[in-house]
């Protein structure tokens, strides 16, 4: 039975080297520090080579400032910062030499639909997914640079319009993570029922709702691992028993039964392949899968 699940959530062939870390947004940057402490510890180096990609963000500066001094602030000298606002800058052959030298690969918050329309079909995202699939390197991103990693993101949609069909908008993403949908902000902003609609949509997908201040380790492409201090909402629609969405309108609600739902906080986990729940006793052991 596990063939079959990862199957249709990834393949066993194509476990990536790389660890990918995705957050929820407004993550601490000056007290404890706690969610990129753990970025740089997964990458079981001390003093790692950071290059932090600022494409999502409206003040490129003032937002990769900010991680330049929190990284300090946790010892890590070897951070960078990479302003790339147009595609003429994506072909940047410097940039793209960075990046291959890159231990941790860092997309900040802002518009996701910047990230992929400004450098996709790129150097530059063509190596970062060359990097996490063949080598031992950390992919990481908050706010909209976590929404931007799967395959398909979400990229417009307000959470009081979703749960009625056409309501939220998708399109392609960076494609590190197949058949998953993140979304960030996601207690904050009340975006349950936005999450709850793509999964309906699609139901071999997993939904990942992302709080602020938190986030998830996939390890090997299908072992998550929360971190942080809030919580993680998973969505699973495989065994979604009925929905009326086939039949229905753009702007109609969307009646839907057996959508499973999983939170996390630190510790906790989910093996997406084998839709296992890792409590903190099992997570280690399950590392291996």
């Amino acid at each position: 039975m596990k063939n079959t699940t990862s199957d249709m959530l990834g393949n066993r062939s194509d476990i990536p080297e790389g660890v990918l870390v995705v957050v929820g947004g407004n993550e601490d940057k000056e007290n404890d520090l706690d969610i990129l402490r753990k970025i740089v510890e997964v990458t079981n180096n001390n003093n790692p080579i950071a290059e932090i990609i600022t494409t999502a963000s409206g003040i490129p500066e003032e937002t990769g400032t900010a991680y330049l001094n929190a990284f300090d602030k946790i010892g890590i000298s070897n951070a960078n910062l990479i302003h790339i606002g147009t595609r003429d800058q994506a072909n940047n052959n410097e940039y793209l030499e960075r990046i291959r030298k890159a231990d941790i690969i860092f997309f900040t918050g802002g518009d996701q639909l910047k990230i992929t329309s400004i450098l996709g079909g790129t150097p530059i995202l063509q190596e970062v997914r060359r990097k996490y699939f063949n080598e031992k390197c950390v992919i990481a991103g908050t706010s909209a640079g976590a929404s931007s990693m799967p395959d398909t993101m979400i990229y417009g949609g307000e959470s009081g319009e979703a749960l009625c069909k056409g309501a939220v908008q998708m399109i392609g993403g960076v494609g590190l993570v197949k058949r998953m949908i993140i979304d960030s902000h996601f207690i904050q902003r009340g975006r349950f029922s936005r999450l709850m609609e793509v999964v309906s949509l699609n139901p071999g997908y997993i939904g990942l709702g992302l709080g602020e201040d938190t986030g998830v380790i996939i390890r090997k492409g299908h072992i998550l691992e929360a971190i942080g201090n809030g919580l993680v909402v998973i969505f699973d629609g495989h065994g979604i028993k009925y929905s009326n969405i086939s039949s229905l309108k753009d702007g109609e609600a969307i009646a839907v039964e057996g959508v499973l739902v999983h939170t996390l906080t630190k510790g906790h986990g989910y093996n997406i392949w084998t839709r296992e729940y890792l409590n903190p006793t099992c997570q280690k052991g399950n590392e291996d899968d």
